[in-house]
């Protein structure tokens, strides 16, 4: 038995792949502790794995970042990502390295494994000089030598024009990553730590050991990958869904199910949902919505016959019966979906979701909308090129295999143990 801490920043799409890999060790015999926010104390108790609050470091909601950064207060786009990662993910750091070197003094451990913008971990291990692994919960940031630099929405090049333009950003990401340049350095400072010497997609992933949610197909099957970095499929927990089940679940059966995601961030519904249910109001199939928040079982208009509402759904329950997945292209449902085989229709519009749906349309399993807030007739027509298009269902069953075959959460928690 070894000790592991496990550290997840306090949002649901970064909790829940932890999650698996806290059950997945504690299934193995070891003694985990995991470090987030207090709203996920009770799942993280659920894994057997010992909950660590975060407390030096402010326990944000996720639902109101504004409340704690107020300079997010009404960003959205590049803007938003920008400030998100200076003052949420980096300008936390310095905290987040207190709040576990108390829990380190109160009970060493011997490996830390932590999502790509938990920085506190990766200052935290730097420091300590413990083995440090990063569980990549998002789309590769890594940077390479080949295709454009990630998180641009942008597919590899496939002629000579598209590979110039890749190198030549790929030269300019110094320049474009300025602006997490200071707001690292002052980080890095006040957690003891010498000014940054390396990019900060370079200096937020472990040298040691990256355990990669997603599949080589959804990497643009790119050979520039160093040999610690190791994809294992989906990261989902065992949970017992029965219990969740909306009344209205026997509508399902016998029926074309189309489910209408805007997954837990940036959830105004007349962005993505609306335009859906309108899009899909008269047609012979039902829309299963999810409006990401537990217990929000309504949204603020009124809803076509052929859709039933929900706050929560549990995807090991509902995934097996649906047909099409209409997403705002979250990572962790984007890879639920593929995982079961089901192609997407996605309106990607901030953070990494551009990034999401440019690595779906590429690997044929979906169509990428090109913005996170389409237009009925945008949403009808990818949804009749996915309908429509054999071709798609067929890349996203390709996709799903891959995912299936990688090992999940048992095979992330035995890649972790090669640290010990």
């Amino acid at each position: 038995m070894a000790k592991i801490m496990l550290a997840a920043m306090p949002f649901t799409g970064h909790v829940t792949p932890l999650l698996a890999v806290a059950q997945g060790l504690v299934a193995r015999g070891h003694d985990v502790r995991f470090y987030t926010g207090g709203a996920f104390r009770t799942r993280v108790e659920a894994t057997g794995a010992r909950f660590v609050g975060w407390r030096a470091a402010p326990d944000f909601d996720e639902g109101d970042l504004a409340a704690t950064f107020p300079r997010l207060v009404g960003k959205r786009g590049l803007g938003q990502v920008f400030i998100n990662i200076q003052d949420c993910m980096i300008g936390t750091a310095p905290a987040q390295v207190d709040d576990l070197a108390a829990a380190w003094e109160d009970e060493p451990w011997d490996v830390i494994a932590g999502d790509e913008l938990s920085i506190g971990t990766a200052f935290f291990a730097e420091r300590s000089g413990c083995p440090w692994a990063t569980v990549a919960v998002l789309p590769l940031h890594l940077p390479g030598p080949q295709g454009p630099p990630g998180g641009m929405g942008l597919a590899p090049g496939r002629n000579p024009v598209t590979r110039a333009r890749d190198a030549m950003l790929r030269a300019a990401m110094p320049l474009l990553s300025r602006p997490l340049m200071k707001p690292l350095v002052r980080a890095r400072e006040s957690a003891g730590l010498p000014s940054a010497t390396r990019s900060f997609d370079a200096a937020i992933l472990s040298p040691q050991l990256v355990v990669a949610s997603g599949a080589p197909l959804l990497d643009f099957a790119r050979s520039d990958r160093p040999a610690h970095l190791q994809f294992v499929g989906e990261l989902h927990a065992r949970i017992t869904a029965e219990d969740d089940l909306p009344p209205w679940w026997d509508d399902l059966d016998d029926r074309t199910v189309v489910h209408v995601t805007q997954g837990t961030l940036n959830t105004t519904p007349s962005d993505l949902i609306r335009p859906a249910l309108e899009a899909l109001a008269h047609r012979d199939l039902l829309v299963v919505v999810s409006t990401g928040a537990r217990g929000r079982d309504e949204l603020p208009f009124p809803v076509p016959a052929n859709a039933r509402v929900a706050g929560f759904l549990p995807y090991a329950a509902l995934l097996p019966r649906v047909d099409l997945m209409i997403s705002n292209g979250g990572w962790g449902g984007t890879l639920a979906a593929l995982a079961h085989s089901i192609p997407l229709v996605i309106a990607g519009g901030d953070l990494d979701k551009p990034e999401i749906a440019a690595r779906v349309a590429w690997a044929g399993a979906g169509v990428n909308l090109r913005t996170g807030t389409p237009t009925v007739a945008k949403i009808a027509a990818g949804f009749d090129r996915v309908t429509d298009g054999a071709g798609y269902r067929e890349s996203a069953a390709r996709v799903g295999a891959q995912l299936r075959s990688l090992g999940g959460a048992t095979r992330a928690a035995e890649l972790v143990e090669t640290l010990l």
